[in-house]
């Protein structure tokens, strides 16, 4: 059990500092080293180490990265960007616009979707409006992932809640209890913001020009890929909320999407060789460094010796806040969703379990996968980054914020 956690904390350490000597390090090469050393301590068997994997998270972020890069190749994204954005003309608008805009449709396109597309949009507009880079990625970073807590689908663990956790309508659920303090928490967003990089926010109207299409067979194909992955995720809601028990996983989603592009683009091996795969290592060594510190049974312990009610509301948000930080945001709702249900918790302690260990992402860098993602993409695509503490200056203000609105409105309310 010192190992795992010993390891865990140098993980840490080493993210936050992101240097030994003059030696640079990547996100991805110190998870993998994580990794690499509790399966070489016997921490964790072979075996258990690929069980950990989750094949069907690789895929899907595989089968996105495909559709991001062929986005981004093609000059369609860059197109596309100029109609979402080019009624911003202040840079107060434009992140008012990347907060709602983004967060909004993280909750139907699933917060890593957004953080694989959204990352080379915030990067165009940063550059060719002369904003700070880094604004721009936490604001995309905070917004896919306070958007995605309302709705079912909007991330792997209110998914997980909305299967395992016996709701009869999950999406009118959700909705219901988070809509409005999601939507608070997005405006609140904005005034950190504003409040923490005040000096990058100016009065200049911003000048919106529209980018060429650079290739027009793959943006033709891009943009069906996209469209097949709107219309997929249309139908998955429309058979959630009509009760069948026909159902499809975002995996074959992201895979059936990314098609097109693999059979019939002359590009598809120029395209693969591009994605991200550096991500991809990063998901699966955490895996494998998360399923050690589960099998120590460290935090189960704790959590059973602890003597209050786990169940109530105030509990829930606060427990999920916090050791979301440590095993990651799904492990921790595969752990306490069988203890909510044993106590017989109702709605609101679900809600509260998906709000909570969704908002955990905003506190620190490995808090959320498409924080992971969004840091990753901006160092390969514009050799721009966001510090373990930049973020957390910002970040830790504002999930305090965030866990009190949803607090009030979940326990007060």
């Amino acid at each position: 059990m010192l190992i795992q956690i010993a390891v865990l904390a140098v993980v840490f350490i080493l993210i936050a500092v992101r240097q030994i000597g003059s030696v640079k390090l990547q996100i991805w090469q110190i998870m993998l080293g994580g990794a690499s050393v509790v399966l070489l301590l016997g921490q964790i068997s072979p075996e258990a180490a690929l069980k950990a994997i989750n094949i069907d998270v690789l895929l899907f972020l595989f089968g996105m990265f495909v559709i991001g890069q062929a986005l981004e190749e093609s000059g369609y994204l860059s197109h596309l960007s100029y109609k979402m954005f080019r009624r911003a003309k202040t840079i107060d608008a434009l992140v008012l616009f990347i907060l709602f805009g983004m967060g909004i449709a993280s909750a139907f396109l699933m917060n890593d979707t957004l953080a694989i597309i959204g990352t080379p949009v915030v990067l165009l507009l940063a550059r060719k409006h002369r904003i700070h880079p880094q604004m721009l990625l936490l604001a995309l970073a905070f917004a896919v992932t306070i958007g995605s807590a309302m709705s079912p689908i909007g991330n792997p663990q209110n998914l997980l809640i909305a299967l395992n956790g016996n709701m009869e309508n999950p999406f009118v659920t959700f909705f219901s209890y988070l809509f409005l303090p999601t939507m608070i928490n997005l405006l609140l967003c904005f005034v950190m913001l504003k409040f923490f990089y005040r000096g990058h926010f100016h009065d200049n109207n911003l000048s919106h020009s529209q980018e060429p299409i650079r290739n027009h067979n793959l943006a033709v194909l891009s943009k069906f890929s996209l469209f097949v992955v709107l219309l997929l995720v249309a139908l998955k809601i429309f058979i959630a909320l009509s009760g069948s028990d026909f159902d499809f996983s975002l995996t074959y989603i992201a895979l059936i999407a990314a098609a097109p592009i693999l059979l019939f683009s002359r590009e598809r091996f120029r395209i693969a060789k591009g994605i991200d795969w550096h991500t991809l290592v990063f998901f699966a060594a955490m895996f494998v460094l998360m399923e050690s510190m589960w099998l120590s049974g460290f935090f189960q312990s704790i959590m059973a010796g602890l003597n209050i009610d786990l169940a109530s509301e105030s509990m829930v948000l606060l427990a999920s806040v916090v050791i979301s930080q440590f095993i990651s945001n799904v492990p921790l709702v595969a752990l306490y969703l069988p203890i909510l249900q044993y106590a017989g918790a109702t709605p609101t302690a679900l809600v509260a379990l998906a709000a909570g260990s969704t908002i955990a992402g905003n506190l620190l860098i490995l808090g959320a996968a498409s924080n992971i993602i969004i840091i990753q993409n901006a160092e390969k695509k514009a050799n721009e980054t966001i510090t373990f503490l930049e973020f957390a200056k910002v970040g830790i203000p504002l999930t305090i914020l965030n866990t009190f609105v949803y607090w009030i409105f979940l326990v007060l309310l």
